[in-house]
């Protein structure tokens, strides 16, 4: 299997070396600029000078964001799917909170996770805040610092998203020093601001970043619209539930597919591809953060896979394992295939008898099952999730049209083993509840993706599916049994002790 060169990789999308500098913390001049640019004089002196250092502090955004996003912390709360568990002891305990529903204000991982993402935050507030006094220079490149700008306000986006998935009401601050008594704002002004950063993004992002490889490494506008009809889909469920957002939903994600040659979008044939390394660069992502090893001493490495995946008897760290009923009622076929590792016999496992998630740990041979480190980078959102964002909103909204059918079967098609693009009557269907087909088949089409729990969430199915989610067929029980409430009132995390302790009035 042929390994890509990240320094290679990461060579065109023009940011690499920055990143590094960045996360090094340091730049070295060799001797002093006796030509000056003129520019910097007429600069406020907290603005950046050039559109070099536009670049490198953009780069220290993404390493920032890449160190939030690292390990599964990032992704803790999708442990309450019906999809994933952890092992039900060791030093899993944060996991298991969320697993069994029970989410104290003393988790390590909300923490660690709200932490991470306020300090990219904060570094994002001040390259545009640094961004200013370029604006409007004729001695700067307009195109190129805009299409920055963009970058910018796409990545404080999603950040705010990620938290408000978990928490709900938060601070927003959109300062480099924010008030260090910021109190929370509700969860539908911080929609808003995700709405108002998302939409700055798309009209400064270009079609198609220059330079970069598939899966858009760095954003395209293709990239905002996407993430903008997701929002829109949570918006329109709880705990918002202003249902008139699904008709946006819709309409949005119809925008990127009706435009996905234009921003280098679209399914691949064979789903197992997207877990391996040589497919970590993919058109089916719709923004792909980027990972390397060694670069520097490991620090943006991507710590969610291979060895986190495994049991104890395959030298795994017993992290993240599959559900059992929802491995028995998963659809037998390509997708199954694609999505476990049916050649490991789990029902023999000594450490914990649980399904392996072949999109954790990769098929074999693929990566090295000691590692904790891997260069595998992460799709926050694939193409296959904006065709069922507009099948399922196309049904929420009552306009079930041909085409909304169409990007359902498509997904449905390509489980089969068969090609996406032509139609099959062996499994394409037309008729019955578009929004319900396609939610269900969400729930097949990104298990162990870190989405199911946000699903559930959103369309209010959490008690209902997870009363029956220890009622497994065979003599081997789930192993962390729901203990705590179904209710909506116990969706969202609360905040983090920690940070209420700095700052009491996020306690109110």
């Amino acid at each position: 299997m042929k390994t890509i060169n990240l320094k290679r990789a990461f060579k065109r999308t023009s940011f690499f070396g920055s990143l590094l500098l960045i996360a090094a913390g340091f730049v070295v001049q060799s001797c002093a600029d006796l030509d000056p640019d003129p520019t910097e004089f007429a600069l406020p002196p907290e603005s950046f000078g050039s559109l070099e250092q536009m670049d490198k502090g953009i780069g220290g955004v993404y390493s920032q964001v890449v160190l939030a996003a690292r390990m599964t912390t990032f992704y803790a709360p999708a442990w309450a799917g019906d999809d994933m568990t952890t092992h039900r002891a060791l030093n899993k305990a944060d996991f298991r909170e969320f697993d069994q529903r029970a989410v104290l204000s003393s988790n390590n991982r909300l923490l660690r996770n709200w932490n991470a993402i306020y300090d990219a935050i904060n570094a994002i507030n001040g390259v545009l805040e640094r961004s200013a006094g370029l604006i409007g220079l004729e001695t700067i490149n307009q195109e190129i610092l805009e299409r920055q700008i963009g970058e910018a306000y796409f990545l404080r986006g999603i950040m705010f998203y990620q938290l408000a998935r978990v928490h709900g009401d938060i601070p927003i601050p959109l300062s480099k020093f924010p008030d260090p008594n910021i109190s929370k704002s509700p969860v539908l002004d911080v929609y808003m601001q995700i709405e108002s950063d998302l939409i700055e993004a798309r009209e400064r992002l270009p079609d198609m970043y220059p330079g970069v490889l598939p899966g858009a490494p760095r954003p395209n506008k293709g990239s905002a619209k996407a993430f903008l009809a997701r929002l829109y889909m949570d918006w329109a469920g709880f705990p918002i539930k202003d249902t008139s957002k699904y008709a946006l939903a819709a309409s949005t994600a119809k925008d990127v597919i009706d435009n996905a040659g234009t921003y280098g979008f679209g399914l691949v044939d064979n789903l197992e591809t997207l877990w391996t390394v040589a497919g970590r660069f993919s058109p089916e992502s719709l923004f792909t953060l980027v990972y390397c090893k060694g670069c520097p001493n490991n620090s943006l490495a991507n710590r969610k896979f291979a060895r986190l995946g495994l049991p104890a008897d395959l030298g795994g760290w017993n992290e993240t394992f599959a559900e059992i009923k929802f491995f028995e009622d998963f659809p037998e076929g390509p997708r199954k295939e694609a999505t476990y590792r049916t050649d490991l016999d789990w029902t023999q496992f000594n450490a914990q008898k649980s399904p392996v998630f072949k999109k954790i740990v990769g098929p074999e041979g693929d990566l090295n099952p000691g590692d904790f480190l891997t260069i595998r980078n992460d799709f926050l959102m694939r193409y296959a999730e904006i065709l069922l964002i507009y099948a399922e909103a196309s049904g929420l909204s009552g306009n079930d049209t041909p085409d909304a059918w169409e990007a359902l079967n498509k997904i449905r098609r390509r489980a089969a083993g068969l090609p996406y693009a032509t139609p099959d009557a062996s499994v394409d269907i037309s008729s019955g509840d578009l929004a319900d087909l396609a939610f269900t088949e969400r729930k097949w089409e990104f298990a162990g993706e870190y989405v199911r729990w946000y699903d559930l969430m959103r369309r209010e199915k959490v008690s209902e599916v997870l009363s029956e989610r220890d009622n497994v067929s065979g003599p081997i029980p789930e192993h962390n049994p729901i203990i705590g409430s179904l209710e909506t009132s116990n969706y969202l995390a609360p905040i983090p002790a920690d940070a209420v302790a700095r700052n009491p009035n996020l306690g109110n």
